[in-house]
């Protein structure tokens, strides 16, 4: 297993270049909570440290903060070492009685997400803490110093965004007082209109940390059949297509830590091996073409 960072300077934590999100396991749809605790039990025995949540991964405001329970229970029946996992959480996105999504970017909230956060997981620091997504009747300013006000409290670790465009990252960075630990956009074959957002980090030093780099919930199979040429490098390669995709993320640069989703203990244990495939220049380039 590979490692890289999340943080800047004497705050920086290492973390396995391939983390575990945790969504699938708490939206509808979702694994029983045993086949849930050991998806993320696998992922922990294959050496990946590293877990990302939000309190709105549930079915609807009547399991608000289930992901973080379930992370919670994971972790206090694991029987390997938990000292070095680092676990982050997101506010500012919550859920409608339907499932649809909606966002609250008040400050006054953002504390009190935090606060209901802390608790689900039952801890007293929260390893990373990320604005979920900008709330457009809120100025990011006040947004982003709320969770600054957090972080010079002690309540979370390291702060860090979520779904935001180059100027937003240079400004909760402002802030944050340079302080800004990472960046988690959508990025995958599908969806790379978030390639400028990963050049940016990888310039200042900032983790990216894709979301739904597998193409989202149910679509990691359609990888071999949509980008060919995924499966051919893959197929040269001796890996899954799937394997192959996290591994060409892996490659764009040292501050990339795609969080897989998994439901199944096998499917997050193939995800962990992808942090040791090495890809040369030309293999990346023939996918970033594709």
């Amino acid at each position: 297993m590979r490692y890289r960072q999340v943080g800047r300077g004497a705050d920086a934590v290492r973390v396995s270049a391939i983390g575990l999100g945790e969504m699938p396991l708490s939206l509808h749809g979702r694994p029983d909570e045993d086949q849930a605790v050991r998806t993320i039990h696998a992922s922990l025995d294959a050496g990946v440290n590293f877990i990302d949540t939000a309190d709105a991964y549930c079915q609807g405001p009547h399991d608000f903060n289930h992901g973080e329970r379930l992370v919670a229970k994971a972790l206090a029946t694991y029987q390997g070492d938990a000292s070095e996992i680092l676990v982050a959480t997101k506010g500012g996105h919550l859920r409608y009685d339907d499932g649809g999504w909606y966002v609250d970017g008040r400050p006054e909230y953002i504390k009190q997400a935090c606060e209901a956060s802390l608790k689900a997981l039952g801890v007293e620091v929260i390893g990373l803490y990320q604005h979920h997504r900008p709330d457009p009747k809120v100025p990011y300013t006040d947004t982003i110093g709320a969770v600054k006000e957090l972080l010079d409290a002690g309540k979370i670790r390291l702060a860090g965004i979520s779904n935001a465009n180059v100027e937003q990252i240079k400004l909760a960075d402002e802030i944050l007082g340079g302080r800004l630990a990472s960046v988690q956009n959508q990025f995958a074959p599908n969806f790379r209109s978030s390639e400028g957002e990963l050049d940016f980090t990888r310039e200042q030093g900032i983790a990216f940390l894709p979301w739904s780099p597998l193409g989202g919930i149910g679509n990691a199979d359609e990888i071999e059949h949509k980008y060919p040429v995924f499966a051919e490098v893959a197929r040269e390669r001796g890996v899954t297509p799937q394997q192959l995709t996290l591994a060409w993320m892996l490659a764009k640069g040292d501050n990339v830590v795609p969080i897989p989703g998994s439901s199944r203990p096998e499917t997050a244990v193939a995800s962990a091996q992808a942090a040791d495939i090495e890809l040369s220049a030309e293999d990346v380039a023939r996918l970033d073409a594709s």
